[in-house]
């Protein structure tokens, strides 16, 4: 029997990731596409035949008893209230990174969704990335052998997101370069060591490369369509440094939308003492031995991650059985990115009880 669902948020994520991938699955019914501004859910639509229904009221879709689950696909703020409502509607729900705006809200997620027993899955797309995976196999197989220190580089020349819009207020996003980007390094991290805990973080965050935003100079701009540099807002993080240390091995990080650098720099290595590793974000990756000082560069392919993570929402909710993007595995990845801001903002080391 096919899974009825209800996509909410029909932006950029929806389009280019999820609508694509939820499309090609054979026992799934998109019902409704869903967005406040109706032209958006409307074109969905147009674009994706298999969507039934173009509406600018996620209500309608909570109140329909044939529909099993929902993906919330919104701005962060909203991911807490549409999310919310879901899971009291008795909906399954899949929610895009992050989870929401802070930990304590996170934690209320979870809460609910163990009181309604429905399946809160977050999209921390990455942990079904096939690099990632054969990361994980081999430290858990002891390869790498004792793996002590991470570090990861998620820096790029010039390249704010829809500055003066959503992406840069942060009481609609949270944060910035650390709560967009910085995720999906630190929870593919997390995921890596295997359920690492967190137990002191040190950071230090920054705001200078558009003070004047009228000013600003850019090489690209993703969502340059919700940009507001007129009137609108910018109170986050373009930088992003930190240290972390956890119960196996310590994370250090260096994290720039926008720096005067004209280098992309996106990748992790992974030291340890018998092989370390260098994961190019997104890509593939190169392990160094240090018994016999080879270089190796594993040969695989690399299936579609946001495919891989809706079947396995679906399965999910299909069996009830809890996977590895469940909110439960999360919330440890939420912890971190909240523990940090703290640190940066009384610029102090913090103990995580």
């Amino acid at each position: 029997m096919k899974k009825v669902i209800a996509v909410i948020g029909c932006g950029r994520i929806a389009d280019r990731e999820h609508f694509p991938a939820l499309s090609g699955l054979e026992h799934v019914r998109i019902k409704y596409a869903c967005d406040i501004i109706a032209e958006k859910a409307q074109k969905a639509r147009e674009k994706f035949p298999v969507i039934e229904n173009a509406i600018d009221d996620y209500n309608i879709a909570l109140r329909d008893p044939e529909v099993d689950a929902v993906f919330v696909l919104t701005p962060n703020f909203a991911h807490y209230t549409v999310t919310m409502d879901a899971l009291k509607a008795g909906k399954h729900v899949m929610c895009e990174k992050p989870i929401t705006v802070d930990y304590a809200r996170s934690r209320e997620m979870a809460r609910e969704a163990e009181k309604q027993n429905r399946i809160l899955n977050i999209g921390v797309c990455n942990r079904y990335n096939r690099s990632v995976e054969m990361l994980r196999d081999m430290n858990l197989k002891g390869e790498f052998g004792k793996l002590y220190h991470i570090y990861c580089s998620f820096r790029s020349f010039r390249s704010i997101p829809g500055l003066g819009g959503d992406f840069t207020t942060k009481k609609q996003s949270g944060g910035g370069v650390l709560i967009d980007w910085g995720v999906h390094f630190l929870d593919l991290i997390l995921y890596i060591l295997g359920g690492a805990k967190v137990k002191n973080v040190t950071c230090d965050a920054y705001s200078e490369m558009a003070r004047d935003m009228k000013s600003y100079r850019y090489a690209d701009m993703w969502a340059e369509d919700t940009a507001d540099i007129e009137n609108g807002t910018n109170d986050v993080d373009d930088f992003i440094t930190g240290y972390v240390r956890t119960d196996q091995a310590s994370i250090s990080f260096n994290g720039a939308w926008a720096q005067n650098i004209d280098q992309e720099e996106m990748f992790i290595d992974f030291l340890g003492d018998k092989a370390g590793a260098r994961l190019t974000y997104g890509g593939k990756f190169e392990v160094y031995s240090g018994e016999t000082l080879e270089t190796t560069r594993p040969e695989y392919d690399i299936p579609n991650m946001y495919q891989c993570e809706d079947e396995a929402f679906i399965e999910s909710i299909t069996t009830g059985e809890r996977n590895r993007n469940h909110i439960e595995n999360i919330l440890e990845s939420a912890r971190l990115l909240d523990c940090l801001y703290q640190s940066a903002e009384i610029r102090k080391e913090i103990e995580v009880e």
